[in-house]
């Protein structure tokens, strides 16, 4: 997963996904809704260090509600 490339729309989806799981405060929601916003790399670069940080449980269950949607 280190080395998983995803796009902004993505980003934004998986934000969507993770607050109505975990919480919309949460800071790794907080950062993906900035990096999503600004498209700055070095955002994009915090939300993902942030997500990965999330517990392995609300990350698996908010990709799996992804996987849901296609």
């Amino acid at each position: 997963m280190s080395d998983l490339k995803i796009d902004l729309e993505t980003m934004g989806r998986l934000a969507g996904a993770l607050s109505f799981i975990a919480s919309p405060e949460d800071p790794a929601v907080v950062a993906m809704r900035a990096a999503v916003e600004s498209g700055a790399d070095k955002d994009v670069k915090s939300a993902r260090t942030l997500f990965l940080r999330v517990n392995a449980t609300h990350r698996n269950a908010a990709l799996a509600m992804l996987m849901d949607d296609d």
